[in-house]
């Protein structure tokens, strides 16, 4: 991926050079990148990896995500706060998850832990399984898991 990116630099700056300006311009940098990504699309299966701004437009993918999730929990918790009389039945349950590595298994534990009403207590030593806290087993626990399924495929979207 970086050798991409360093690629279309330079594309971006030849360009730049091509066109015998007097002065360096910001717009005339910027066409020749936007020509440079179409090069590197172009030409990306010779590098031996993916298209670089996949990663990136993953990447944005996973954070609005993670910013709906996030509104839809709150507004969860706040459902339950705002009764009149407090139904809740906290639990704790055993997640299986297929995520691997250092990157990807912290993130999935800090994005679920970020989200309001679910804390991961604890990773397995063999980091395949997580310990989650939830406020409301009974009625959160399917939202939970359509969550947990949702940032798992979008954090191996941007680590694979």
């Amino acid at each position: 991926m970086p050798a991409q990116f360093l690629l279309n630099l330079f594309i971006a700056f030849l360009w730049m050079m091509f066109q015998d300006e007097d002065e360096l311009r910001f717009a005339t940098f910027f066409a020749g990148y936007l020509i440079g990504i179409a090069i590197i699309f172009l030409m990306h299966r010779f590098f031996g990896e993916r298209f670089y701004l996949k990663r990136l437009f993953a990447t944005v993918k996973l954070i609005l995500i993670f910013a709906s999730e996030l509104v839809e929990s709150s507004v969860h918790v706040l459902k339950h706060i705002m009764r009149p009389k407090v139904k809740i039945k906290p639990g704790i349950f055993r997640y299986e998850t297929v995520l691997r590595g250092e990157w990807e298994v912290p993130a999935l534990a800090l994005l679920l832990t970020l989200t309001p009403g679910s804390v991961v207590m604890e990773v397995t030593p063999e980091g395949d399984a997580f310990y989650i806290h939830a406020m409301d087993v009974e009625e959160s626990k399917e939202m939970l898991l359509k969550s947990l399924s949702k940032f798992e495929k979008a954090i191996m979207e941007v680590t694979r």
